[in-house]
């Protein structure tokens, strides 16, 4: 149910108590025999809150001592770039990661103007630096919980091909670094932060100039330019703030940024549907300030604090749903990309809509369906063997023009200026462009839903197999097919998808909280959707009766 403030500006009691998060982090100590309090690496990295003991001092010191040591086992010897967004939290976290590293006197680069840094500028910075190194290859750690509420904090590992960690090294540093917690931290190494700044294994990287200066080589910035179109964007008080006036400078784009405020309880974003803040630029409710003045410019997008995932507000129309954006991206990107390799391939998750995978077979391309993670795609992205990448949750990154890699992560900030390049050439916004393909295509609903789940239940869940699946039908259709692995790379989906001609769901539960995410889609309308969401929370019910 939407919260009836849903939409509205925080009041003052809806905003974190800064120093008592501060005073937690550094004070409380968690224990970890509670499960909870684990290290627990999800889709993308460790998050949790300092206030319930889920993310904290030790958290980081365990962690990062740990990456060091799988770090060394891998024989990674080059630098680690080291980011951060703008949560309270990853302030004390990345320095605390700074003292370890530097005991460890591992090569940092650090931001040169001492800022917030964009996950997929470190993505990019780390392509950047391997780009033909056989040996001496980089890393990086970025301090984010993404689009999660101001209390979070979050703690992911890029590895060498610069997309987040997999779930074999996440597993080994996730063991080691909950023995150490088990074992109060023995053996830790650490030095004082000051000296840790002042160590001559950390130096500086202007990660704005470098990734600013490379953006025309993906997305034709002079044709926006050219084009004229007005343009908006709200960096919700993330990492990108100050990314975007450089942008426009430099590429002359009629480009405003219609609140630059940064503020870590975030007190200038409404409400989500949820009465929590909550940065996700998908989000009808949080983007409230760009949809009322979405009518005085050509285009408008957002980014979430981390700038990895994006929002496209069109005039008339509002914000666009991620999947239909992604749809249209995906074909305009096929048709105009002429120097990009035929046999590169689209990538979906199992929670995409079927519209996407539907626009890459009309150009020609295979489909290359994940689990939910956009780790899944990084070596594909890396390799050039996927052209684009999408996932449901508003994520997205592509080739470079020139059909070589340009993120192995999600990139917020190309696929809004995406958008802006689609208008320029087409002369049509994203929202009429995917009108355009619904004739061929079709236009399917889809919505997302999220209950409490207990662990036992979670269990019971996971271990399903598709023979044991209760459901023969899915609303009035006979279900097709039961899947617990994602088609194109057979991994386990941590969950069920059931298939029909018309519709899907797919059952599965959170990495790291203790609820359970239904994904639904359907092509036969609202009473349908109604239908489906119905018919996964009785599986649900059944799967807890056993």
């Amino acid at each position: 149910m939407t919260h009836p403030r849903a939409g509205e500006f925080a009041r003052s009691e809806d905003l974190i108590d800064l120093a008592a998060l501060l005073r937690a982090y550094y004070d409380r100590r968690p224990d970890p025999s509670r499960p909870q309090e684990r290290v627990a690496f999800g889709t993308s990295g460790h998050r949790g809150s300092s206030l319930d003991g889920t993310f904290n001092e030790a958290h980081i010191l365990a962690i990062t001592e740990a990456l060091c040591r799988v770090r060394r086992e891998e024989g990674v010897e080059g630098p680690l770039f080291l980011g951060l967004d703008t949560h309270a939290l990853s302030v004390p976290a990345a320095a605390t990661a700074l003292e370890v590293l530097a005991a460890h006197e591992v090569p940092v680069f650090l931001d040169a103007h001492d800022g917030p840094t964009p996950t997929p500028v470190i993505c990019h910075a780390i392509l950047a630096y391997n780009r033909g190194r056989r040996s001496g290859k980089a890393d990086g750690l970025a301090v984010t919980p993404s689009h999660n509420p101001p209390s979070d904090g979050g703690f992911k590992y890029h590895t060498t091909h610069g997309g987040v960690a997999d779930d074999g090294l996440t597993g080994r540093i996730g063991a080691e670094a909950n023995r150490l917690l088990e074992t109060n931290l023995a053996g830790v190494r650490r030095i004082p932060h000051a000296r840790a700044l002042a160590s001559s294994s950390v130096r500086r990287y202007d990660y704005l100039e470098t990734y600013v200066a490379d953006l025309g080589a993906v997305v034709d910035l002079d044709l926006v330019r050219d084009s004229g179109l007005r343009l908006a964007v709200d960096p919700l008080g993330g990492a990108g703030v100050h990314y975007w006036p450089r942008i426009a400078e430099r590429y002359g784009l009629d480009l405003g940024v219609v609140n630059d405020e940064v503020d870590p309880t975030f007190r200038f974003v409404p409400l989500d549907h949820d009465g929590r803040i909550r940065l996700d630029p998908s989000s009808h409710y949080v983007l409230r300030r760009l949809r009322e003045c979405q009518d005085r410019y050509d285009l408008a997008f957002a980014c979430d604090t981390d700038h990895d995932r994006h929002g496209i507000v069109v005039p008339g129309s509002g914000l666009l749903v991620p999947n239909r954006y992604l749809t249209a991206a995906a074909d305009y990107l096929l048709e105009e990309r002429a120097g990009w390799s035929p046999a590169a391939a689209v990538g979906t998750t199992v929670a995409t809509t079927r519209a996407l995978a539907r626009v890459a077979v009309h150009r020609l391309r295979m489909v290359y369906e994940t689990p939910v993670g956009f780790k899944w795609y990084a070596e594909g992205l890396d390799a050039g063997r996927l052209a684009f990448a999408g996932e449901e949750s508003a994520g997205a990154t592509f080739l470079r023009r020139d059909g070589t890699v340009w993120t192995t992560d999600k990139d917020g900030i190309v696929a809004a200026l995406l958008a802006a390049e689609m208008t320029a050439r087409r002369g049509r916004n994203p929202a009429l462009l995917y009108e355009d393909l619904t004739s061929v295509h079709g236009s399917p609903l889809g919505a997302r839903w999220e209950v409490g789940l207990e662990e036992s239940d979670r269990h019971r869940l996971l271990a399903l197999r598709p023979e044991e699946c209760p459901l023969a039908t899915l609303g009035d259709e006979p279900v097709r097919r039961v899947l617990t692995h994602a088609r194109g790379n057979g991994a386990p989906i941590g969950g069920l998808k059931i298939e029909t001609a018309s519709s899907w769901i797919l059952v599965r539960p959170s990495g790291t909280e203790r609820i359970v995410k239904i994904y639904g889609e359907t092509e036969r309308g609202e009473s349908a959707l109604e239908a489906l969401r119905l018919e996964a929370f009785a599986l649900l019910e059944t799967v807890r009766k056993g």
